[in-house]
């Protein structure tokens, strides 16, 4: 009997693999909020990730018993599933280093991701990645954290597409409130909000760029938050534009009832699922070549597609033929 080849073997050989991560990501800045997202994060299951906040959550003077809290809890029974990064201070901070020498050496086998803010060079990005990596040898961590990059300054949105090629890059966010800051008044306020963040040109240019550069690169692009906390249709709406309209593929999250929101937001359409489902089984059964559905051919382009569309869906929750369950997921 031939063996049947896994999807991830036939249809991307020598290629870097796209990251196959949630589409929805959680910020929570203090200990009390870190506790309430893992025990969310519990009870929903893996379909969001946790970004510990050392940059924003961390109070003045107290950023090393931050970061070690932080240790702490990722290490606990409390972080199941280990999908939990950190957010670190900005290169321009005094402390960043502290951050990665504490996070990498108490935690590094479990720290999902390692988010860097503020970047406003290219220099800085990889000045940063080098440290971490420098760090994770001397821990002996055996294993390639991966990296977050945030474009929210000019330097970064210049620079977004070599930041994206830094090694172990694994997302490439945009930071929408200090991007507007930084235009020094020449972009609204209103702009920080639907439906100004996806109509001004300045916004959407940037937005574009940054989702281009992600792509090209083989990384996700991530989108800024909403301020609208408990208004679950604004949040959902603001996520869907966000994939739809421009092509980002994670959404951050600042409130617990956002989080739902985003990830039924971001979720590819059953009906697609279903027809991934069966169009890569028959794909398999026929060694990967062509092969005829609903009346339409298919071959390797739709296959990488439809492949990328059913991890999608397992992922963020979304029910899978049983058949190809067993097939591609066990």
């Amino acid at each position: 009997m031939t063996q049947l080849v896994h999807p991830s073997k036939a249809l991307f050989v020598g290629e870097k693999p796209f990251p196959v991560i949630p589409s929805c990501e959680h910020f929570a800045g203090s200990e009390k909020l870190i506790g309430k997202a893992l025990e969310l994060q519990d009870k929903l299951g893996p379909v969001f990730d946790i970004t510990c906040d050392c940059e924003d959550g961390a109070p003045a003077g107290q950023e090393k018993a931050h970061a070690e809290m932080i240790v702490k809890l990722l290490t606990s029974e409390a972080n199941k599933y280990k999908m939990a990064g950190a957010r670190i201070h900005d290169h321009s901070h005094p402390l960043w280093k502290q951050d990665v020498d504490i996070l990498v050496a108490g935690a590094g086998r479990v720290l999902a991701y390692i988010t860097i803010p503020k970047c406003t060079t290219f220099d800085e990005g990889e000045e940063m990645i080098a440290y971490i990596e420098t760090i994770s040898r001397k821990a002996l961590i055996g294993r390639e954290i991966p990296i977050h990059i945030l474009v929210e300054t000019h330097g970064a949105l210049r620079d977004a597409q070599r930041l994206a090629a830094l090694p172990n890059v694994q997302v490439l966010d945009f930071g929408l409130m200090d991007f507007v800051s930084g235009h020094h008044g020449a972009i609204p306020a209103s702009a920080m909000r639907s439906p100004g963040q996806f109509e001004h040109h300045l916004l959407v240019r940037a937005k574009t760029e940054v989702v281009a550069a992600a792509l090209a690169c083989g990384v996700v692009p991530a989108h800024n938050v909403c301020l609208d906390l408990k208004n679950t249709e604004v949040v959902m709406a603001d996520a869907k534009r966000a994939r739809y309209e421009f092509g980002f593929l994670r959404v951050w999250s600042i409130y617990p009832t956002q989080i739902t929101a985003i990830v039924d937001a971001m979720k590819p359409d059953l009906s697609e699922v279903e027809d991934a489902a069966n169009i890569l089984l028959a794909a398999q059964a026929a060694d990967w070549g062509p092969i005829q559905y609903k009346g339409e051919l298919h071959d390797r382009a739709t296959y990488r597609y439809f492949w990328e569309i059913l991890q999608k869906a397992n992922v963020t929750g979304v029910k899978i033929l049983d058949s190809a369950n067993r097939a591609f997921f066990s």
